[in-house]
């Protein structure tokens, strides 16, 4: 069964994989991103005509937001992929880090998911069991963290899984499920040339994760393969 499916950060890497993927199971995708413009996204739009709807959006803008939410408006929303991140400290360590790139790595990380969710939580409402996907990081986890450094992103990726249980608890009532999602170590342009997994496969992971997901599930944190991460 069709259904129809919003991704953030559809441009490259894993949210262009997933917008593919989505599209190939014959799912009406909303893809949104910065530069809609992009070869790629429009190379999928020419293959899939109105199946994709393609949406400018800087997930910090405001009004961007609100312009998407009423883009959708009416329309129910089975599926949410809070997929746009930031990793702009990937050099930076406890001497170099700044505040201005610390806030933007936090704005866009844990901020904007939160904001474009409840922009988007009326949609969510009118669709049965919705989901949010918050695509999270294991760099998030603070049992998890052993190594240190990597201040900016680590933080914003567990207030990232903080907003995640708050969420998951508010819109219970509304009979949408969120869940954050690690995936992988991902060869992409964030993630590098030596990461062990390739956008597709991390993709489809994470695909069948989220369309495997349950009430008990709700509020999780879980991998691309379907296992438990610690907080």
């Amino acid at each position: 069964m069709s259904f129809n499916v919003f991704i953030t950060g559809t441009t490259r890497g894993i949210g262009l994989e997933l917008t593919r993927q989505f599209l190939d199971t014959g799912n009406q995708v909303f893809a949104a991103a910065r530069n809609t413009e992009s070869d790629a996204l429009q190379s999928l739009k020419a293959a899939h005509g109105d199946q994709l709807q393609l949406l400018t959006l800087d997930v910090t803008d405001n009004t961007q937001i609100a312009k998407a939410a009423a883009t959708l408006a009416g329309q129910p929303l089975s599926l949410l992929i809070n997929n746009a991140g930031l990793y702009r400290s990937r050099s930076d360590d406890v001497d170099s880090l700044s505040h201005e790139t610390w806030l933007q790595e936090f704005h866009v990380n844990a901020i904007a998911p939160f904001m474009v969710t409840r922009a988007l939580r009326g949609n969510l409402a009118a669709a049965e069991n919705a989901l949010v996907a918050m695509i999270s990081s294991k760099m998030g986890s603070m049992a998890d963290n052993t190594s240190g450094g990597a201040y900016s992103y680590r933080s914003s990726k567990a207030a990232l899984n903080a907003v995640t249980v708050s969420l998951s608890s508010d819109l219970a009532e509304d009979g949408t499920r969120v869940v954050a999602l690690h995936p992988g170590w991902v060869r992409t342009d964030m993630g590098g040339d030596s990461a062990p997994v390739d956008a597709p496969a991390s993709a489809s992971g994470l695909r069948k994760v989220m369309l495997g997901i349950d009430d008990a599930q709700n509020g999780h944190f879980f991998d691309y393969s379907g296992a438990s991460i610690p907080w």
